[in-house]
């Protein structure tokens, strides 16, 4: 009978019979693997954060805007509508015309109702 020991991340696994030196190596093949797996990821990660400087990261997304399609009629009005409320809002808040319990959203629904009536 043969005892054989292997330690894991921590964790001891003895087999005493024949039939479970099979689970040994199944076990020693598992640490094996993962080892290989683990090196290579975290290389990876440290050289990939290494070698890209937070800019060049930054800037493909607005890279990719740039090939957008343009917005549409619709969508332009929307947004020409909001920067209209937008600046009604500022100048109400300011000379305090706004009642208290109204917020922009609550404004923006009525005001952007009352542009796209008339």
């Amino acid at each position: 009978m043969a005892i054989l020991v292997i330690s894991v991340a921590g964790a001891t696994a003895r087999t005493a019979t024949a039939g479970g030196i099979a689970v040994s190596k199944i076990m020693l093949a598992a640490a094996v693997a993962l080892a290989a797996i683990a090196a290579p990821v975290s290389f990876t990660l440290t050289s990939a954060g290494a070698q890209t400087p937070a800019a060049e990261t930054k800037a493909a997304p607005k890279a990719a805007k740039k090939s957008a399609r343009p917005p549409t009629p619709g969508q332009l009005a929307a947004r020409e509508r909001q920067r209209k409320c937008a600046a009604e809002w500022k100048v109400a808040k300011a000379d305090g015309k706004v009642d208290k319990a109204m917020t922009w959203p609550k404004y923006w629904s009525a005001c952007n109702k009352r542009l796209k009536a008339g």
